[in-house]
């Protein structure tokens, strides 16, 4: 199957747009992986049966809590740091060849083969370090598949229409990643009873002693890939590029050519660092979302799964709405708008308890600190969502058309080159703290250095004609 394409341009218009819908299709067959397996499912699992483990061990509850979080954001860490070294290596060779989708192809069976695996992790905790691992390779699968398909963004549209695009592509994959959680909580995740949100056993003669049901994340994240990503392979044509400089060394060269120059390119420079901060923040707050309700809320599997259906709607609202204003006045503002908001949420959810709120004693058996979640929650995934949509855009405007999936390579590279900061940050301060609670406190400052940041960039940016 040919994977090339002439310049966009001479495309007709129903194959231009089929290759958008196709593009779109990505996002949402790749969304499952972060709210499901990352945030809302598998991420509680893993939380409480570490817990478990390590109080099979001899450790209090606290201390075993503060462990389990501190193992997850270790996965996490590690991974990043992989993505981080390798991601804008890949992305000038990807550039120099003039080829990017047999990168996707292969990143894409990273994600289904680590999706998949996490079906071995037994409620016993004997798979714990495997399953981590098993983790962290469909994590890699997942953000280089977005690294590549994200420098194809560029050549949908003009600047006046990415942004619109970006946030619709986003709102898809909100869209698809609610519906695949909704899936999951009515047929397949076991609560306490051993049935469904909705009651039933769980799908498929899965065994609820066995915690079948919610293992079956795995696999069903894997198969929803590969299933929804077939309008992608079908639709999406890359232009022809003539390859230069088309080995490894060639690509450092050039990746090390562009890295000495980002000095005399004050404002990506800016938004480089800028983005590494407040998308590491964000990135940490999603994957340490679904934990901290756990360990602070003693929510359940199912009561996390409702949050994230209630972050994933508003997610995929806001970021439709969003794009459509970043279309109209710009990226920037849309994202420092983002930013405020996630800080005075964070505030919030930190002085947070079951008992109390900042200081203020609730009542025995108050529902107020879960309504207060909720709404948090869904704050959180309306704001984050548009954030993440205008970043793509932002970067857009500051890719050189010559060379997308390099400028896309050091953005990863910038969201992952401290992306163990977060967790790290998250997991020592956990630890210190003894307080799953107080270990979320570093967020909202690697928030505010990201919004002081803004202040240097551009928001025309930089790289277009």
């Amino acid at each position: 199957m040919s994977v090339t394409s002439p310049d966009p341009s001479l495309l007709s218009p129903h194959a231009a747009r089929r290759r958008i819908w196709g593009w779109w299709a990505f996002d949402w067959a790749s969304q499952p992986y972060f709210t499901l397996c990352l945030t809302f499912v598998f991420g509680p699992y893993f939380a409480a049966v570490a817990t478990e483990t390590f109080m099979a061990q001899g450790l209090t509850e606290q201390v075993a809590d503060a462990q389990a979080q501190s193992l997850w954001s270790l996965g996490q860490t590690v991974s990043g740091i992989l993505i981080a070294l390798c991601a804008p290596i890949l992305g000038a060779f990807a550039d120099n060849t003039g080829r990017r989708m047999p990168w996707i192809v292969l990143f894409s069976a990273f994600y289904v083969v680590g999706a998949f695996s996490l079906w071995w992790m037994v409620p016993d905790g004997s798979f714990l370090v495997g399953a981590l691992i098993a983790f962290g390779i469909g994590l890699i699968g997942a953000e280089f598949t977005t690294i590549f398909t994200n420098s194809m963004l560029p050549e949908l549209g003009d600047d006046g229409a990415i942004g619109r695009l970006s946030g619709t592509g986003f709102a898809w994959g909100y869209a698809g990643g609610v519906l695949a959680l909704f899936l999951m909580l009515i047929f397949f995740a076991e609560g306490e009873s051993g049935r469904t949100f909705v009651g039933l056993e769980p799908a498929l003669g899965l065994d609820p002693e066995a915690r079948e049901g919610t293992r079956f994340v795995g696999p069903f994240t894997a198969v929803w890939y590969v299933v929804f990503m077939i309008p992608f392979f079908l639709w999406v044509r890359e232009p022809r590029r003539r390859p230069t400089h088309p080995s490894f060394g060639g690509a450092l060269g050039d990746l090390w050519a562009t890295v000495k120059s980002l000095p005399r390119r004050p404002s990506l420079f800016a938004y480089l660092g800028s983005s590494m901060f407040y998308r590491d923040a964000l990135n940490a707050l999603y994957g340490f979302g679904g934990t901290y309700a756990v360990l602070v809320l003693n929510w359940s599997i199912t009561q996390v799964g409702i949050f994230g259906i209630v972050g994933a709607v508003t997610s995929a609202i806001a970021t439709w709405i969003g794009g459509k204003v970043d279309s109209a006045v710009g990226p920037k503002p849309v994202i420092i708008g983002s930013i405020v908001t996630l800080i005075a949420v964070c505030a919030l959810v930190l002085g947070m308890t079951r008992e109390t709120l900042w200081g203020i004693a609730l009542a025995p058996g108050s529902s107020l600190p879960d309504i207060a979640f909720y709404v948090c929650g869904a704050i959180i995934g309306g704001a984050g969502g548009v954030l993440q949509s205008a970043s793509r855009t932002m970067m857009c405007r500051h890719a050189p058309p010559a060379r997308p999936t390099e400028a896309f390579g050091l953005y990863a590279l910038s969201g992952k080159a401290t992306a163990f900061l977060g967790p790290a940050l998250i997991g020592l301060t956990t630890w210190v703290t003894e307080s799953a609670r107080l270990g979320m406190l570093p967020l909202i400052g690697l928030f505010t250095i990201g919004l002081v940041l803004l202040l240097w960039v551009r928001a025309e940016g930089e790289g277009r004609p």
